[in-house]
């Protein structure tokens, strides 16, 4: 792996473990065993850092949406939920959920980025569930974009919430959001 790479998988964990702005590029250079020098050299200014999380989050849900493209409306809803039981079991909070908790104090730049990563998951997760329903496989009282929402904001907030509460209580969020939407 690049040392850009690794300084990018640092930051990643540093904005899921203490949020964007209670980490450092010394954080990452202590991390590395390398000169903060080297952390600017890579990334300018941290703003530079958060878009190429940023990025690199979006390559990834990208890649994992043309890998499922083809498959079935339950096959592809499941992939968006194995999102975050993968971050679940790393024992982690979401990328967007820990940034949007930074909103109002980051770059103007890197909340255009966290937009356009949210766009793409929520068109993405409407998207599905208007396939589905159009199938006949999934049924849901209010508009595709709506349940999406409802869906996402709820999977973003079991990350954190069940922190605190029963281990269990993930997983029960997320098998009831699937009942709640195949017939």
């Amino acid at each position: 792996m690049s040392t850009r790479s690794e300084i990018i998988k640092i930051a990643d964990e540093l904005i899921r473990e203490k949020g964007f702005n209670a980490f450092s590029f010394y954080d990452i250079s202590k991390a590395l065993g390398i000169k903060n020098a080297s952390v600017h050299y890579h990334f300018p200014t941290k703003n530079d850092l958060g878009i190429a999380v940023v990025n690199e989050y979006l390559a990834k849900l990208e890649e994992m949406m043309a890998d499922s493209a083809d498959k079935e409306p339950t096959e592809r809803i499941n992939v968006y939920l194995s999102i975050y039981t993968s971050t679940k079991a790393e024992g982690r909070i979401c990328l967007v959920g820990s940034l949007a908790s930074d909103l109002q104090t980051v770059d103007p730049e890197l909340k255009v980025y966290l937009k356009q990563l949210v766009d793409k998951i929520l068109n993405w997760v409407t998207d599905i569930l208007a396939d589905g329903q159009a199938r006949g496989v999934f049924a849901f009282s209010v508009v595709p974009r709506t349940k999406a929402l409802m869906i996402i904001t709820n999977m973003l907030a079991s990350l954190q919430l069940t922190r605190l509460t029963d281990e269990q209580d993930f997983e029960t969020i997320k098998q009831t959001i699937i009942k709640d939407i195949t017939k």
